[in-house]
C-alpha cells in the first residue's frame, strides 16, 4: 500500500518551498509568503477550458441571484393515515405524487404537478406523499421509483407515470380519466 509521501507529487513553483516529513500521518507543507504572493490557484491543464471564468469583484460591490422563483403550489400531503379518507374512497379522480426529499427528478415535477392541481381544481383532487414517511404504502402499490404519479378513481388505480416527464405526458393521462 502507498504511503501519503509515496503517493503525493508537488509541483514547486519559485514561490513554494514544500517542506514534507517523513511520517505520512503526519503531512505537513509550509509556505514562505513572499512579496505579492496572493494565493494558491489550483488549477487543471486538462479541465481548464471547462472550468467558470472567475472574476474579482470589488468589494463593495453585492452578489444577486439569478435564480428564478419556481416555487410550486403547496400541494396537499397524503400519509398512511389519511390515505383510506383522501384517496381510496375520494368521490372523483384523485392524483398521487409519490416523492422523497433527496429526489432530484422530484423536485423538477413537483411545480408541474402544482400546475396540474391548480388547472384542474374541482376536476381533480392532487396530493403528494413521501416514499420516505409512508412505507407500506409505497410497498402495497409497488413503488420503485420516484417520483411516480398515479391517478386514482373510486378507489382503484387506474394509471401511473413514472420519471419527470414533460407536462403534455400527465396532462395526456388526466384526460383519459376525467
Amino acid at each position: 500500500m502507498a504511503t501519503i509521501t509515496e503517493s503525493t507529487a508537488l509541483f514547486s513553483p519559485s514561490y513554494l518551498h514544500p517542506a514534507i516529513t517523513s511520517r505520512p500521518e503526519a503531512l505537513s507543507l509550509s509556505l514562505r509568503h513572499r512579496p505579492g504572493f496572493q494565493g494558491l490557484k489550483v488549477q487543471s491543464p486538462l479541465y481548464s477550458s471547462l472550468a467558470p471564468k472567475v472574476s474579482r469583484l470589488p468589494s463593495t460591490s453585492t452578489i444577486v441571484s439569478q435564480a428564478h422563483d419556481t416555487t410550486a403550489l403547496d400541494i396537499p400531503t397524503v400519509t398512511e393515515a389519511t390515505w383510506q379518507s383522501l384517496v381510496l374512497k375520494a368521490n372523483g379522480p384523485v392524483l398521487v405524487e409519490f416523492w422523497a426529499p433527496w429526489c432530484g427528478p422530484c423536485r423538477m415535477i413537483h411545480p408541474v404537478v402544482g400546475e396540474l392541481a391548480q388547472e384542474y381544481a374541482g376536476k381533480l383532487n392532487c396530493f403528494r406523499l413521501s416514499t420516505d414517511d409512508s412505507p407500506s404504502i409505497v410497498t402495497q402499490y409497488g413503488i420503485r421509483i420516484v417520483p411516480t404519479m398515479m391517478i386514482f378513481n373510486k378507489g382503484e388505480k387506474q394509471d401511473t407515470v413514472i420519471g419527470a416527464v414533460p407536462k403534455t405526458i400527465l396532462t395526456a393521462s388526466i384526460e383519459k380519466h376525467l
